[in-house]
């Protein structure tokens, strides 16, 4: 027996960090949408633990891998289940780079298993469920097109953006969100998003206006060596027609918006002096919405 699933990568459209929770956690708000590059999950049940297996040798392949914690706490939670088996994960969203790679991976995970055992959870419950796992979980278990507060897991769905094309770009180096974090609470910042005025273009389908306002406050404490290479990319993607630029997450993906999928292919071909990982990608919504 295998069930397989479809984990779809995020891109933070605009993100600011509102200040700081009783819990001691940052609270956010940011415009999010789940987009067509992904990994592919099957899981094959068999025994008790659980075993991930993605072919890079710094993912962990034991509990520690948020796939295989998903699985873990769907069963705990539900009383349903395998008890353990194989999650084997082809893996095309970048690692480490803004994208929510390992919390797609989750959260694919908890809607497989939903599905395939009678599905015990209704969608608040399920997105419930993944917040005990990460921040980003709640939003990848239904995805589409969402505004996103408290530490990202308090939704609200919006119009989904349909037939928005990208480039994504993936830099040569990594981000650490702790320490982003830490320098914006250190910084009294110059510039925030218009949330908004981000929201208002969502909700009218303007993809203009959502260009336009696309921003990101984690771009604003990056070290020197990495702003200035997201801000190189930034160029490049604006150069070769993107419509607005931004970077994802606590980086170091970046990607820019178009006006249609011709737009994004001619623009992947001018973006070889990105020297980066750069591909185009669309709006995807995940199976079940």
């Amino acid at each position: 027996m295998k069930i397989h699933e479809t984990a779809y990568a995020k891109l933070n459209l605009s993100l600011d960090v509102t200040g700081r929770m009783p819990d001691g956690y940052h609270s956010l708000s940011t415009v999010m949408q789940s987009i067509s590059l992904c990994d592919d999950i099957d899981i094959s049940p068999s025994g008790s633990g659980w075993f991930v297996e993605c072919g890079l040798p710094y993912v962990p392949t034991g509990p520690a891998n948020l796939a295989a914690g998903a699985a873990e706490l769907f069963r705990s939670r539900s009383g349903v289940g395998p008890e353990g088996g194989r999650i084997d994960i082809i893996k095309r969203i970048p690692v480490r780079g803004g994208f929510g790679g390992g919390s797609s991976d989750a959260a694919a995970v908890l809607r497989a298993l939903d599905r395939e055992y009678g599905r015990p959870f209704d969608r608040p419950a399920l997105e419930k469920l993944g917040e005990e796992l990460g921040s980003d979980v709640p939003f990848c278990v239904f995805g589409g097109t969402a505004h996103a507060t408290g530490r990202g897991e308090k939704l609200r769905p919006l119009p989904f953006l349909a037939d928005c094309h990208f480039i994504i770009c993936r830099p040569d180096f990594s981000c650490s969100t702790p320490e982003l974090f830490a320098a914006l609470d250190r910084t009294k910042l110059r510039i925030r998003p218009d949330i908004q005025g981000m929201l208002a273009a969502v909700e009218a389908g303007d993809i203009q206006g959502m260009a336009v306002r696309m921003f990101n406050v984690f771009e604003e404490v990056l070290p020197r060596r990495h702003a200035e290479a997201v801000r190189r990319i930034k160029a490049l993607l604006i150069d070769a027609g993107a419509l607005g630029a931004c970077m994802t997450g606590s980086g170091s993906g970046v990607f820019g918006v178009f006006a249609d999928g011709k737009s994004a292919e001619e623009g992947l071909g001018r973006m070889r002096d990105a020297d980066c990982d750069c591909r185009t990608a669309h709006t995807a919504l995940p199976p079940g919405l």
